[in-house]
């Protein structure tokens, strides 16, 4: 067996050696050890990365296309996506400017950039007590601009404070879900979060504490991940509880019985408007014995 695996066609091993490795992949692939424990644990670290980095690329496209279907953001709360978008662009940042292994940060490039168009729908697609048309394009405008200068600032901030916003994503983690959390535990339900990033988010952080521990060794960066695994698993408690719920709305409906005096008037007149009364005169009631036309009254002669 060794000797197909030692003559492998050159781009298959070189694939290979880019991925986990020369050591690695001379012991793995060519000698066939597999009780290198080292090389087996950095080699499933290295696939484990490279599946969230994949995963991470689709993993917010559901609630876009949630969001783009319905033509609404019901259920998502704003700062809640401004919180977690800041936090996963601080990680990018973090990761790269310390030259960490691209396959142990790249999801969150990914996320940063779905979130921030998640973000803009969610402004776009305000609830209807929010909803102001003249006032949209000046909040597009702004959030947009916040998130060139947000993407400028991270890559000219020096290292150290880069390492300190690092450590401050950790109440970001925390304030960025609180928010969904508890404005799903008010409507009783999820409204269009979408269970598939939800149940990604929770893999992928699982799979993050494995491949930070294995690769990077940083203590910062495992305890966001570990903080971030919490909070998703009470996310997807909540998608558990409140399935095939739909927030109550308002808009249109009333219950029988409810209304005031007041109230009943005001919709009895908007009924009213547009249409036309007519009324018809009653007729009197025809007597039985009528007069003649002349006027005459006729009686009959006794004899």
């Amino acid at each position: 067996m060794t000797a197909i695996t030692q003559n492998l066609p050159r781009f298959i091993s070189d694939l290979g050696i880019s991925i986990i490795g020369e050591k690695c992949y001379s012991s793995l692939v060519e000698n066939l050890n597999v009780g290198d424990v080292d090389c087996l644990k950095y080699s499933l670290s290295k696939g484990l990365g490279i599946g969230i980095v994949v995963g991470g690329s689709i993993m917010k496209v559901p609630q876009l296309l949630l969001i783009l279907s319905g033509r609404s953001a019901r259920g998502l709360s704003l700062p809640a996506y401004v919180l977690e978008t800041l936090a996963y662009a601080i990680t990018a940042a973090y990761s790269y400017r310390n030259e960490f292994p691209f396959s142990t940060y790249g999801e969150n490039l990914f996320l940063t950039i779905q979130n921030t168009i998640i973000t803009l729908l969610i402004i776009y697609f305000p609830p209807p007590s929010l909803r102001n048309a003249e006032a949209i394009g000046p909040r597009l405008a702004i959030a947009s601009a916040a998130s060139v200068a947000s993407v400028v600032a991270l890559y000219i901030f020096p290292k150290d404070i880069l390492s300190l916003l690092q450590m401050a994503t950790l109440p970001l983690s925390l304030f960025s879900k609180l928010p969904q959390i508890m404005q799903n535990a008010r409507a009783q339900s999820t409204g269009q979060l979408s269970a598939f990033a939800v149940i990604s988010q929770i893999v992928g952080c699982l799979a993050r504490l494995f491949t930070t521990a294995t690769e990077v060794g940083d203590l910062i960066v495992t305890a966001g991940f570990a903080l971030a695994l919490v909070l998703n698993l009470v996310l997807g408690a909540q998608m558990w509880m409140y399935w095939g719920d739909d927030q109550k709305e308002d808009f249109g409906k009333t219950q029988i019985g409810s209304l005031s005096e007041k109230e009943k008037e005001e919709d009895w007149a908007s009924e009213r408007q547009g249409r036309v009364d007519v009324v018809v005169t009653p007729k009197s009631p025809v007597p039985r014995h009528t007069a003649s036309p002349s006027g005459r009254k006729w009686a009959r002669k006794v004899d």
